[in-house]
């Protein structure tokens, strides 16, 4: 049975990876396990850089190799510019909706065999549900607009590790 990108999303909220990529991999695990184009962004001091996917990045640091610290499914760049999730499913079979709703994501955590326990953070704006044990957050639009061409309310943000 294929996974669905809600369900893998659901799934990385509760295990803390994503595609068996998590805090700790290797970068040759993250090439091996994302076959997709990708742009790395080093930073000046050559010690931390973003893998950029388009709506998905990791970042990792390096002492004598690098190592992913965290990582985001960035699902509001795909309100706007949503052949990043065409160009995604090309490479790796996932399709990713333009919205995603927190009842969406969320029927589909609780679906999961153990889930762990969620705390809800108030940001005004956002709200985050922080999953401590696997350190992933879903931050969601808590401002009172409608979906028109962009995120309303209760619409995923980003779901993110670290």
């Amino acid at each position: 049975m294929t996974m669905t990108a809600v369900r893998r999303i659901a799934s990385f909220i509760g295990s803390g990876r994503l595609y068996g990529v998590g805090i700790g991999s290797t970068l040759a695990q993250l090439d091996q396990a994302i076959q997709c184009d990708f742009v790395d962004v080093v930073e000046e001091e050559g010690d931390s850089m973003r893998r950029d996917y388009g709506f998905v990045e990791f970042y990792l640091n390096s002492d004598r190799e690098w190592r992913v610290s965290g990582g985001a499914i960035e699902l509001h760049r795909l309100a706007t510019r949503y052949e990043m999730a065409d160009r995604w499913h090309a490479a790796m079979r996932d399709k990713f909706p333009q919205y995603l709703t927190w009842g969406e994501l969320n029927e589909e955590f609780s679906k999961l065999p153990d889930p762990p326990s969620l705390n809800l953070i108030d940001q005004g704006d956002f709200l985050e549900y922080r999953a401590s044990a696997t350190k992933v957050s879903v931050l969601v639009n808590n401002d009172q607009e409608e979906r028109d061409g962009w995120l309303g309310h209760g619409d995923v943000w980003s779901v993110s590790l670290g």
